[in-house]
């Protein structure tokens, strides 16, 4: 990609007057890392509020009768069994039960539905629902908002403090708390957390806000990174692809059970012959022996140097205090203790399989 293609951050002028180093990501310029560094900003995300630009994440609004038809079609999800800012994790999937992308949908209205997309995937995930939105009664607007995150134990604090109260949204729920605002209570971190769609001006207002208390720390992409592969959360393009299924990728959970036998979703047929054999692959989690990380892309083997998969993501885990991973391994051998390698440049490091999270979840459900 060249450098005329990449797309910027609308605050990328406040990332660069906090020091961030950049560096590409699904097309983007995105903050990697800021001064503090990616340990300490971890770190604070899981002490204090850690403060996202989540700017390349897309939001699209689903309206008009023809809206949860359309999302029924597109996931398998029953849109029209949401309540009314109940959301949802869900995916596009393709004729093969292979995922396009996974998403959060959030019913906000009668007729009125929340999508947010990955980055690397909104332009298609966008081109795939106006294909689909064709045979509906249904409108698809792609928002022009920035996008924030704010991440930890403090960040409902923090966010009272610069006005904006979070009491009465619970975990896995969003609201439109004022004109052209979106306010989500999720978290790809594992912690208590909350994602804020608003309008340029509003996102720099409640950027200063929130910079002036001293629990928040803006955090670059490396920290998400291992924020999120400590709690077991996948990363599209990595850890789910459209070659991957939601039963290989350990993700039915996300899939009501009546709609797993009749729904008439985009690859129900496929997913529903891979879970009567049987799926012949399994995410799992993977713990390496000693200091070294094993990263994406690193082979897995047996002791006798048979392939056993492949690791699809892999780091150091700051709060677990050892090098975790991701990865895809032969259904028979996906369970905590079996015992493998990975090649990391030649060398046979071993590798336990682990379950996930390696951190525990402290999402605030109550």
């Amino acid at each position: 990609m060249t450098g005329d293609d990449t797309k910027h951050l609308p605050l990328e002028d406040l990332h660069t007057a906090a020091g961030a180093r950049f560096g590409a990501f699904a097309g983007w310029s995105m903050p990697l890392t800021y001064p503090a560094g990616v340990m300490k900003e971890h770190l604070h995300t899981r002490e204090h509020a850690g403060l996202f630009d989540i700017s390349h994440m897309k939001l699209f609004a689903v309206s008009e009768p023809g809206a949860a038809a359309l999302l029924n079609r597109a996931s398998p999800l029953d849109a029209g069994a949401l309540e009314i800012s109940q959301s949802k994790y869900t995916f596009f999937l393709n004729e093969a039960a292979g995922i396009i992308d996974d998403l959060i949908v959030t019913r906000l209205g009668a007729e009125r539905f929340m999508v947010v997309a990955n980055a690397g995937n909104a332009v298609e995930d966008e081109k795939h629902l106006r294909a689909l939105a064709g045979d509906f009664d249904v409108k698809v607007d792609a928002l022009d908002r920035v996008f924030l995150a704010i991440q930890g134990p403090e960040a409902w604090a923090a966010l009272s403090r610069a006005g904006i109260e979070t009491g009465s949204l619970l975990f896995m729920h969003g609201i439109e708390p004022k004109q052209n605002w979106f306010m989500s209570r999720s978290g790809y971190t594992g912690e208590d957390g909350f994602e804020i769609g608003l309008p340029e001006a509003d996102a720099r207002a409640l950027v200063t806000k929130l910079l002036e208390d001293e629990r928040v720390l803006w955090i670059g992409l490396a920290a998400r990174d291992s924020l999120r592969l400590e709690a077991g959360l996948c990363l599209h393009g990595q850890d789910i692809t459209p070659e991957i299924d939601p039963a290989s990728a350990g993700l039915m959970w996300a899939i009501p059970k009546d709609l797993r036998a009749s729904g008439s979703f985009i690859g129900a047929d496929a997913l529903r012959s891979i879970l009567e054999r049987g799926p012949s692959q399994k995410r799992v989690g993977l713990k390496p022996d000693g200091r070294q990380p094993v990263r994406a892309g690193a082979a897995l083997f047996h002791a006798d140097g048979n392939p056993a998969g492949l690791v699809t993501s892999g780091g150091f885990g700051p709060s677990a205090g050892h090098p975790v991973a991701m990865g895809y391994v032969s259904t028979a051998l996906a369970n905590p203790g079996t015992k493998l390698f990975a090649d990391v440049r030649g060398t046979k490091i071993p590798v336990d399989i682990s379950s996930v999270p390696f951190t525990p979840h402290r999402y605030r459900k109550g």
